[in-house]
């Protein structure tokens, strides 16, 4: 194992690489589920090449909370210089990815400038999205997959607004009625009870002015896909930490138990007091869409918190303290292998989007993390730092199954014979050659034979 290096001492090692030009210098980010050692690697590869990290963490920006969040410790942040870590008061619900992309964007760019090595790391992927990919649309929800709910800390009041309206006023029929008013080439994408993309186009064009499908066609004109933009750094390459998930499964069910010995729950009790002093001031009520209180651990344990003082040490406190640590497990579990799909729904299996380099490396064992992780990141950084192509090919190159569709284009088919529509043409030619849809046609045939 490598000796621990103090921040100092990291910033004189990469005079030690031969042959490296820092004017070839990448934006490198850091992708993995939680708990397979993003952020060890991420601090390992900043003391080795004089890099700064950036934090890509949707509640690691708020301060404190250190334990709820899985924050590097503070003698982990001192070993390689940090940015966007608790910048963020935790009872200020409005913090925005538009806001951490303006804020991250310029700290990049400035590391850049001084031939520094940018290192993005961080469980919140569309966050990442937000800084490599440029986007036409300036939305709170850059980046994101419409299905993605699990951090919807975006300033949302006009959005509310304007779906509360909707709902309330108008049923699924006169809200696509609408949108074929406003953009038919979009509303032949959607199915007219699709009422959530419907209300989003509506906004898209109310909030901007332009045509959803206009922005669209922009972005693809410009490089981009569906999904955004074309890259906003050509140079970029990502690294993606796999594990075995049965494997991290046990790892992260281990973590959990750390977290609780180190104190996980007394800091929810902490906040939760502090909170509702504000809350009973503003007589308002408990509300886990937004800020801190999305993160993984609030809502699971807030049975437990919300008891009253004498009941905790009982029986159903004990109860409601295991349920919570035991429902915090599993959804940890699924954010995990969430985060695992989305990498390859979103890069790997995305062919009308550009991507960088990705090179997949290996932490199921952690006794093999030098050889499996570390050393080959280090070889790739420095093959790239040369100028030259690294040794280990990317995963992207050779990718299987790619996923040709893109949502954002797809086209709605009608079929007369069942009386039923259809987005895309995978669900289209699934349908046709479904036993239904055949019996169907043949029963319409034969009445029409009897007539």
């Amino acid at each position: 194992m490598r000796s621990k290096a103090t921040h100092a001492q990291c910033q004189v090692t990469i005079s030690d690489c031969e042959k490296v030009d820092m004017s070839c210098v990448p934006v490198l980010a850091i992708l993995g589920s939680t708990g397979c050692g993003k952020s060890r690697l991420a601090i390992e590869l900043a003391c080795k090449f004089f890099g700064e990290i950036i934090s890509a963490d949707s509640m690691q920006v708020y301060k404190g909370l250190d334990i709820v969040t899985a924050k590097v410790t503070k003698e982990e942040q001192a070993k390689a210089a940090h940015h966007m870590l608790d910048i963020v008061d935790p009872l200020n619900p409005s913090y925005t990815v538009v806001q951490f992309r303006d804020a991250a964007i310029p700290i990049i760019n400035d590391l850049l400038a001084r031939r520094k090595l940018p290192i993005i790391v961080g469980g919140t992927n569309y966050y990442i999205e937000s800084i490599l990919w440029e986007v036409l649309m300036n939305d709170s929800r850059i980046g994101k997959d419409d299905d993605d709910r699990l951090d919807e800390n975006v300033s949302r009041t006009k959005r509310m607004k304007i779906e509360l309206d909707r709902s309330m006023t108008k049923d699924n029929q006169e809200l696509y009625e609408e949108l074929v008013k406003v953009d038919p080439e979009m509303a032949k994408r959607f199915h007219p009870n699709n009422r959530r993309k419907i209300i989003r186009s509506l906004e898209v064009f109310e909030q901007h002015g332009v045509k959803h499908s206009e922005l669209l066609k922009a972005q693809r004109i410009a490089g981009g896909s569906g999904l955004g933009g074309p890259l906003r750094y050509r140079n970029a390459i990502l690294l993606w930490i796999n594990c075995d998930m049965k494997v991290l499964e046990d790892r992260l069910e281990r973590r959990v138990d750390d977290m609780v010995e180190t104190g996980l729950v007394q800091e929810l009790l902490d906040f939760h007091r502090r909170y509702n002093k504000q809350r009973i001031k503003s007589n308002t009520s408990v509300d886990y869409t937004k800020g801190i209180f999305q993160s993984i651990g609030f809502k699971e344990f807030h049975d437990y918190l919300v008891l009253p003082e004498e009941e905790k040490g009982g029986k159903k406190g004990q109860e409601l303290l295991q349920r919570g640590i035991d429902d915090l497990k599993m959804v940890t579990k699924r954010y995990a292998k969430k985060q695992k799909k989305w990498v390859m729904n979103r890069l790997l299996r995305r062919s009308d989007r550009q991507v960088p380099p990705i090179y997949v490396l290996d932490s199921t064992d952690v006794n093999q993390w030098d050889s499996c992780v570390y050393e080959p990141a280090v070889a790739i950084i420095e093959a790239v730092l040369r100028g030259e192509k690294p040794e280990q090919k990317p995963l992207n190159e050779s990718i299987e199954n790619k996923k040709f569709s893109d949502s954002s284009n797809e086209e709605r088919h009608f079929c007369d014979i069942c009386d039923r529509i259809f987005i895309g043409e995978f669900q289209w030619n699934i349908h046709l050659k479904s036993t239904k849809h055949k019996r169907i046609e043949k029963r319409k045939k034969k009445l029409e034979a009897q007539n």
